[in-house]
């Protein structure tokens, strides 16, 4: 019996999708497929196979060491994997023992910056079909089929800041090797503070424009590319996307824009606030609602009020758990450096209409189809499917509780509302007492996940540094 039929997945659908992206690669006269997975960080690993190879993989999988799920933002491994239990009370991690990843066939790419390549994303399971607890893409799933049961689909919609520089010098003599090695020297593409200008734009346009052409036919629903107002910052956005739609697309846009930046003489960083003089914090707002599986119509709209009692609801969850949901929305140490008042960034749990300076955003209003909540408080570097996982949490215990998100907040940053975390070590405190966030990604992965990332902050200091700059301008 094949992996793909001990995990209970070899239906009739995933037979199709199966055949389909073989067609594909043969089609497409392909000589490799990349096959690759999210690790804790959101950060795409994987390994490359001969075409000849893929379809032994599409029902088998390929194996891997678990200590790839157990490395921090250095590639560090954190866990003592070769005591007993893996120094987590988990035998699979023992030894740095194998696990498996299977490829998703209805996530198949080819790749355009890489015509002899095929992309495919894949689940993490154990060789007897057991879903591996630590694959994030499972979390989310997870949390999908828990927010169905109760009715409704996830949809969200991506705004996406993150800078983009000219390649000087890639550090690649034999002394800048390391654990990170050295960071790459880049010069600006334009000196910023000039927000949505002609000029600005067309001084990027020649890279802009090759990001878009392969986004485009990578298959990703781009919708608008933005100069921002820092120096050498712009914005994509994307169409909205349903269930792990968003969260696949964003990981895929964020690993494709730096392996094409890359390959023109260029470096993307989603690093939310890179060492450079005047840079302005990059953010990812997460534009979201909820569709009832049973009329398909959007359960944020109203005809009468600006959002349904569903949606408040809902953003009254988003708000209560505000501060443990930071360790997933603001995964990094250099991402609390944005909490900042009168910056066009949220510091406190409070919503508003059309304000830019709230945690969440209500936007459209009564009789609009459209309605829905931005959610300002991410930063790029945030593993999507953990950022979403945890708002569909949240905001199914707002739903449950009838949580009420009170009065639009019309002066951001004077109203009295709790804050939001100042550093990481208190975001990971609130979400160690969150029972909510517990319950729905899991004791055990949030127990880890608590261990993974208090070994960052033990190692480091929280002011922007050298290792800073190093760790997250390379990685993310």
């Amino acid at each position: 019996m094949s992996l793909v039929e001990r995990a209970g997945l070899w239906t009739e659908d995933r037979k199709a999708a199966t055949r389909e992206a073989e067609r594909r690669m043969k089609a497409g006269d392909m000589s490799v497929v990349r096959l690759a997975f999210a690790d804790q960080h959101g950060i795409l690993r994987g390994k490359t196979l001969m075409a000849s190879e893929v379809d032994a993989a599409l029902k088998n999988g390929v194996g891997f060491t678990t200590t790839m799920l157990l490395k921090d933002t250095s590639h560090r491994t954190v866990f003592p994997v070769w005591q007993p239990g893996g120094g987590f009370g988990m035998k699979e991690l023992e030894g740095a023992a194998d696990v498996v990843m299977l490829p998703d066939p209805t996530t198949f790419r080819a790749l355009p910056w890489a015509p002899h390549s095929g992309w495919m994303l894949c689940d993490i399971y154990f060789a007897d079909g057991r879903p591996m607890p630590l694959c994030t893409r499972q979390i989310m799933r997870r949390t999908l089929s828990t927010l169905a049961d109760r009715g409704y689909d996830f949809v969200a919609g991506l705004e996406v800041e993150f800078h983009l520089f000219k390649l000087e010098k890639a550090k690649l003599g034999t002394g800048d090797a390391g654990q990170p090695g050295e960071p790459p020297e880049v010069s600006l593409l334009n000196q910023g503070y000039q927000y949505l200008t002609e000029q600005r734009y067309d001084e990027m346009d020649p890279i802009l424009e090759i990001l878009r052409t392969n986004l485009v036919d990578l298959g990703l629903p781009l919708r608008t590319l933005e100069v921002e107002f820092g120096p050498s910052q712009v914005e994509f956005t994307f169409r909205t996307g349903t269930g792990l739609d968003p969260a696949d697309t964003m990981v895929l846009f964020r690993s494709a824009t730096k392996q094409i930046a890359q390959r023109n003489g260029f470096h993307a960083s989603f690093m939310c606030r890179p060492k450079i003089a005047n840079v302005m914090s990059s953010g990812w707002h997460l534009h979201q609602s909820l569709t009832d599986r049973k009329t398909h119509a959007n359960a944020f709209a109203d005809g009468t009020e600006p959002l349904s009692a569903t949606g408040r609801h809902y953003m009254g969850g988003l708000l209560e758990h505000a501060r443990a949901a930071a360790a997933f929305s603001t995964p990094t140490l250099n991402g609390y450096k944005r909490y900042r008042p009168f910056s066009l960034a949220p510091d406190r749990a409070i919503w508003g209409r059309d304000n830019r300076g709230v945690m969440v955003r209500v936007l459209g209003g009564p009789g609009d189809l459209a309605t829905h909540l931005e959610n300002r408080v991410g930063e790029p570097a945030a593993n999507p499917y953990l950022y979403m996982a945890s708002q569909i949490v949240c905001g199914l215990d707002g739903l449950e509780r009838g949580l009420d998100p009170g009065p639009s907040a019309d002066k951001p940053y004077e109203t009295r509302a709790p804050l939001l975390p100042g550093s990481l070590g208190e975001a990971l405190a609130a979400l160690k007492e969150n029972k909510v966030l517990r319950a729905g990604l899991g004791d055990f992965f949030v127990d880890y996940y608590l261990r993974l990332k208090q070994a960052e902050i033990d190692r480091f200091e929280l002011e922007v540094s050298d290792w800073e700059q190093r760790e997250y301008f390379s990685l993310f």
